[in-house]
This record gives C-alpha cells, sequence and structure tokens, in this order.
C-alpha cells in the first residue's frame, strides 16, 4: 500500500459546545489493535462510497492497519497526515491515518499490555483535537478495559476516561455522562451500567433518575433536533412494583421522581413494566426509553438490532459514538467481522456534529 504525503492546511481556535464546521473530518481512534478494530476500520472505509460517510480520519499504528488489510486480503492505500484537517482531500482515494505508533508487535487476538499507552494516547490525542476545532465529533474503535487495567488505566470504561478529558478541556462546562445505546428503531438509556444486579437496588436513587432523564432529554432536543422529547421510564421490579406489592422502590423513587419532572413540563412516562415497553406499538410512543439496569436497557435494542446498534454518549461537550460491540479477539484477522456497527457509529456522529433537524435516524420509528 502507498503512502501519501500530507498537505499543510492547519484549523486552530477552540471549539465550545454544538460548534463544530461540518467540513472537518471526524476522528476515529484505533481502540485495541489485537481485536477487530483494524479489520473494521479498513471495511469501512471500503464502502465509503456506499454508505455515503463523511471523511474521518484515524488515529492509530499505520503498520498495524497495513498487515491486517494483508491478513484479510483488502487492498487498502493509506494516507499519512500529521493534521487531521488534511483528511478531507485524501479520503476518496487512501485512508487517512494520523500516526500513533504502538509498542510491541501486534499478534491478531492476543492483547497485550504494553500496546495501552497508544490506545489511551489516540482517545487522548482526538478528544484534544476537537477541542482545538481540528475535528467535529469523536468515533471510538472497542477497547479491552481488562488489558488498559493491567497497564495502570484508572478509569472504569471510555465513558468515564472521555468525562475525565471532556473536564480537562472544558473546564467550566457541566459534564454528566449518560450512555445511550440507539438504532433506528430504539433508543435506550440505563441509569445504572457495569455494576452487579444486586446493587442496582441501592443506585436507584431520585437524584441518578433525575440527572440521568435530564441528561437524555437535553441530548433528544439539541443533539438529536427532537424539539418535544418523548421519554418512557421503566420501574425496577417486575410489573412496576404492582402498586408496591413487588418491591416498593417503583412507588417510593422512581414514581415521585417522574412526577416532579412532568411538574417542570417534561413529557416523561412511568415506571412502566418493561416488559411491555419495546413492542412495536409501545416503541412509537416514546423517543428513548430510561431503563434501571443494564440488561433491562440492552436485551431489547441487541434484539432488534444487533450489528447496527450504536453507543451514544451523552451528557459531553461534544459528540462521541461508538459500535455496540467489543473487541472480539476470536475472530480478529480472519476477515468474519461486519463494519455495520461502526458504519452506522460513523453516520451518526455525522449526522449528530452537524445539529441538522429531522435528520435521517433522528426518530426512532418501528
Amino acid at each position: 500500500m502507498g503512502h501519501a504525503g500530507a498537505a499543510s492546511r492547519r484549523h486552530s481556535g477552540p471549539a465550545s459546545r454544538g460548534q463544530r464546521d461540518v467540513k472537518l473530518p471526524l476522528a476515529l481512534t484505533m481502540g485495541d489493535p489485537a481485536g477487530i478494530g483494524p479489520e473494521i476500520v479498513l471495511k469501512a472505509w471500503g464502502m465509503r462510497a456506499g454508505s455515503a460517510l463523511a471523511p474521518f480520519v484515524y488515529y492509530g499504528d499505520p503498520g498495524v492497519l497495513e498487515a491486517r488489510a494483508h491478513a484479510i486480503g483488502a487492498e487498502v492505500p493509506i494516507a499519512l497526515v500529521s493534521h487531521p484537517c488534511d483528511a478531507g482531500e485524501h479520503f476518496a482515494t487512501a485512508l487517512p491515518v494520523l500516526p500513533i505508533p504502538v509498542a510491541a508487535p501486534v499478534h491478531p487476538g492476543k492483547a497485550d499490555t504494553a500496546n495501552a499507552p497508544a490506545v489511551i494516547s489516540a482517545i487522548e490525542r482526538a478528544v484534544a483535537d476537537i477541542a482545538l476545532g481540528h475535528v467535529r465529533s469523536v468515533v471510538t474503535s472497542p477497547i479491552a478495559k481488562s488489558v488498559l487495567y493491567g497497564a495502570g488505566f484508572g478509569y472504569p470504561g471510555h465513558t468515564e476516561f472521555l468525562a475525565a478529558l471532556a473536564a480537562r478541556h472544558w473546564p467550566h462546562e457541566f459534564i454528566k455522562p449518560v450512555m445511550m445505546l440507539a438504532c433506528a428503531t430504539l433508543r435506550v438509556v440505563p441509569a445504572t451500567i457495569h455494576v452487579p444486579l444486586r446493587d442496582v437496588p441501592e443506585l436507584i436513587t431520585p437524584a441518578l433518575i433525575c440527572d440521568t432523564v435530564h441528561t437524555t432529554w437535553n441530548a433528544l432536543r439539541h443533539q438529536f433536533a427532537i424539539a418535544k422529547p418523548r421519554i418512557a421510564v421503566t420501574g425496577l421490579n417486575p410489573h412496576a412494583g404492582e402498586a408496591g406489592s413487588i418491591g416498593r422502590e417503583d412507588v417510593d423513587i422512581i414514581a415521585p421522581v417522574l412526577d416532579t419532572l412532568r411538574a417542570a413540563g417534561m413529557t416523561v412516562t412511568g415506571p412502566h413494566p418493561a416488559d411491555t415497553l419495546f413492542h412495536a406499538t409501545a416503541r412509537r410512543t416514546y423517543d428513548a426509553a430510561v431503563c434501571m439496569y443494564h440488561d433491562q436497557a440492552l436485551i431489547p435494542i441487541k434484539t432488534l438490532a444487533f450489528d447496527e446498534g450504536v453507543n451514544v454518549t451523552l451528557g459531553l461537550p461534544f459528540v462521541r459514538t461508538s459500535p455496540d460491540h467489543g473487541t472480539a479477539f476470536d475472530i480478529a484477522a480472519r476477515g468474519t467481522a461486519r463494519a455495520t456497527s461502526l458504519i452506522e457509529a460513523l453516520k451518526l456522529a455525522d449526522r449528530l456534529s452537524q445539529g441538522s433537524l429531522a435528520a435521517p435516524g433522528s426518530t426512532p420509528h418501528a
């Protein structure tokens, strides 16, 4: 594969929330190089025309991409760029790469903590570049948190790390990260995420519910361009507690918060029994569902759109999306990984950072 030279155009200046030049590229971080990340990036670029992808620049090691392309039999020219703003002139004919070298040889399927600093550096550089106004959104490839922990990574995951970086670059912004999973037919937001199920009831507090619903409502208005968002909230217990006979959390904690939010003018319904909230007719009644725990939210969306779901981090001063899957070490370099979720993540990042009304996919449909 050939390497094209980089031009010298530069854009500078801090970027505030909501101000993004649509001519800027998207930033795509490399994730764990031993997983399927390099493969799906190569495939996504190869499908750029048919998928109508906006230009993106890959933050990662070009040698890893070359080796993975050889392994799966892909012909993908690479254009090394020294600045993300140079990506646009190359994107039609080559995959723009802002080089971030790994420290150790990459063996597909075998993660190495020696390469964790490069994985972390790619994320840091992408967020710094969006703060400087060099890119307009951040799309992150899957990471292996256990590998990063082995290298001293001090955050539970991507979301918390991105929140810390946002606080560093936007010290005066209120940062409240909330995870949303989105597809064409559903948006879900889990109030609690990667915690043991036994801990969930104690974590479901009025403050958590209020903050999660507010962050979701603001994102639906300002990022998804929905003028009057409708949010459905699940109960914690079966049948939403059955009037308190199957647990009191729904009656004593969730319902009063929703009453307060409705009194403030928000269209919020619930608490709903989760087992009847996700069929086609029910989904037409809301723009997003706030759920009490991980599986309550993720089972329905992964059933409806296992390959098309996108992870969106709400509550940040910039758009961040990610494929809704992990590193898939077991199939790395086999050529079988699907790029569908990454493509959808790139397309959604493009639309959200444009802030256009009635953008494709802005309202789920049955």
